[in-house]
């Protein structure tokens, strides 16, 4: 590959691995017994590699009784738990198909993931915050792939199965489930995220073995973890970040997993570093700013954090600054991909000079390649934008029974088209400078306006709707939704937020919404999103916030 331009390979070293999740885990209780791999205090649990690794055996036995067959897909909703990560590696174990679901979702967004996916058994929360996992379960339309109810605590339900019932294991079912493990492919597909991706509505992102425990591994080894670490995992087990970046990471290299609470609390994550004497941290940049102020209002002992990842959005030069600083994270890292490519691609190393942690994503991860592309799919020079597209191991299978969606952003070479915007220096460190299309990032959530505009139209009174990102100063950006209502109808901003509040995730619900007659368009009838968000910025006063 020629220096001058916009492509650059990683190491070849180590090799990769080419195991299951399920033979990690035998692994990681072969060499640290007795090393903690599992510490929730909110649910008081301490488990070390060995008897996590047997709660996993026996639940993966106890889904195998229910009738659960290797490439069935198992459906998880709820907040951060350790019956999250028990049913991770236990479907894992015995080639079950993970489908991850954000614990935000409402019926609206449930229905369509169980039914795309074809979701045989669905472990859920009872229920969280204002959130009835149960009822909105029991209240949906027609599941017909869905067999089997699984409830994590709570009093007895008709149609629910008791999580702890399936998890106390089936004798008969033990040796079967290690003849299915020792079977296993690692290139066989063994999790669904669901992604705006690149275009359209929530696809089904679908990652093997191969895929996500080989990227796990890599970016706990940018960060130096090793069986002595203990990493504090306030990030979402659903998304990329929890279940792959923390838990295999921690699979992989003997680090242990803990959960500080169910979702991301500042004040419990400072206090759980404090007591559990945490030496790696991971968060999206919202997050760390808010670890940062909850850090002047109360005396939190940080001083064993060494490292950790920050990741799921731009982040800006001066909290890189602060965490580096005031959490003494000397090691922390950046990192940078998408869902489809399990997630990371880029990563800064501990190693790296100041200017290039806080300034830049890193350099390409081993056993990847990332090419910079023109308009024409051709290699641009170094430090010339354009579209960043990767190949290699971490390349998604596809998007589930989606093949003409999975042919508009994976190529017949193999190169996974992000849609993000990026350069490439001379040097080979990475950095973002926007995106293609119109994906909205909010506070490391990937938003697509289609899907926010399609749902919204199913609004009695809504005519026409259009959903742009607009900049702030906390998120990243914020939703704004422009809204031509029906002739005669009448509606408000408090009306549409309501009747949104019961059917959609709340970060899906537009900060900004305006009524208006018409929409700004070109002479061909094509909307024009440039000049909503430019009408908007310029009524509002908003100001991007300084990125990395």
């Amino acid at each position: 590959m020629n220096d001058d331009f916009s492509w650059v390979a990683g190491s070849s070293e180590p090799p990769l691995i080419e195991h299951t999740i399920g033979r990690a885990l035998e692994l990681a209780a072969e060499r640290w017994p007795d090393r903690p791999a599992v510490i929730c205090p909110f649910q008081d649990v301490r488990w070390t590699w060995s008897e996590f690794a047997g709660r996993v055996e026996a639940l993966a036995a106890g889904m195998l009784a229910l009738g659960l067959q290797p490439g069935d897909r198992v459906g998880i909703w709820a907040p951060n738990c350790v019956e999250w990560t028990l049913t991770q590696f236990a479907a894992a174990r015995v080639g079950l198909i993970l489908v991850t679901i954000n614990p935000a979702y409402r019926q609206y967004e449930l229905e369509y993931t169980l039914n795309k996916v074809g979701v045989k058994a669905l472990v859920a929360a009872e229920r969280f915050k204002s959130s009835d996992y149960v009822g909105i379960v029991e209240a949906c339309g027609p599941l017909p792939a869905l067999k089997f109810l699984i409830k994590i605590g709570g009093a007895p339900r008709n149609g629910w199965l008791a999580f702890d019932d399936v998890a106390a294991g089936d004798d008969a079912m033990t040796a079967c489930a290690a003849e299915i493990a020792a079977g296993l492919n690692a290139g066989e597909a063994i999790n669904i995220q669901f992604t705006s991706g690149t275009t359209g509505s929530p696809k089904g992102a679908t990652l093997s073995h191969r895929n996500i425990l080989n990227n796990g591994f890599f970016v706990g080894l940018s960060q130096g973890l090793t069986e002595q670490d203990r990493l504090c995992i306030p990030v979402p087990l659903y998304h990329c970040f929890g279940m792959v970046m923390a838990n295999l990471a921690c699979v992989t290299h003997g680090a242990a997993m803990v959960f500080p609470a169910p979702v991301f609390d500042p004040v419990a994550t400072l206090a759980t570093i404090a007591a559990e004497r945490c030496t790696a941290l991971y968060g999206v940049p919202t997050m760390f700013i808010a670890v940062l102020g909850a850090l002047e209002q109360g005396d939190y002992d940080v001083g064993s954090l060494r490292t950790g990842c920050m990741a799921g959005a731009p982040c800006p030069i001066e909290v890189m600054k602060q965490v580096i600083g005031r959490l003494h994270m000397p090691d922390v890292t950046i990192a940078y991909g998408m869902t489809e490519t399990s997630p990371v691609s880029f990563q800064t190393s501990p190693a790296d000079p100041l200017e290039r942690k806080v300034a830049t994503i890193g350099r390409v991860q081993p056993h990847l390649e990332v090419k910079i592309v023109d308009e024409n799919d051709d290699v641009v020079p170094r430090g010339v934008a354009g579209e960043v597209c990767t190949r290699g191991y971490s390349v998604m299978l596809g998007y589930w029974d989606d093949p003409d969606k999975t042919a508009e952003s994976l190529d017949a070479e193999g190169w996974m088209h992000t849609g993000d915007l990026g350069t490439i220096d001379a040097q080979g460190y990475g950095n973002i400078v926007g995106r293609i299309k119109d994906m909205v990032i909010r506070g490391g959530e990937n938003l697509f306006p289609r899907e926010i505009e399609d749902f919204l139209f199913t609004h009695p009174a809504i005519a026409e709707v259009q959903v742009v990102g607009v900049p702030d100063t906390r998120y990243g950006e914020e939703l704004c939704a422009w809204i031509r209502l029906q002739a005669g109808a009448s509606a408000d901003e408090a009306g549409i937020r309501a009747w949104c509040e019961a059917r959609i995730a709340r970060h899906k619900i537009p900060r900004y919404i305006r009524f208006v007659d018409d929409f700004p368009m070109t002479v061909t009838g094509k909307i024009q999103k440039f000049l909503i968000r430019g009408t908007m910025v310029e009524e509002l006063g908003l100001v991007s916030s300084p990125t990395a």
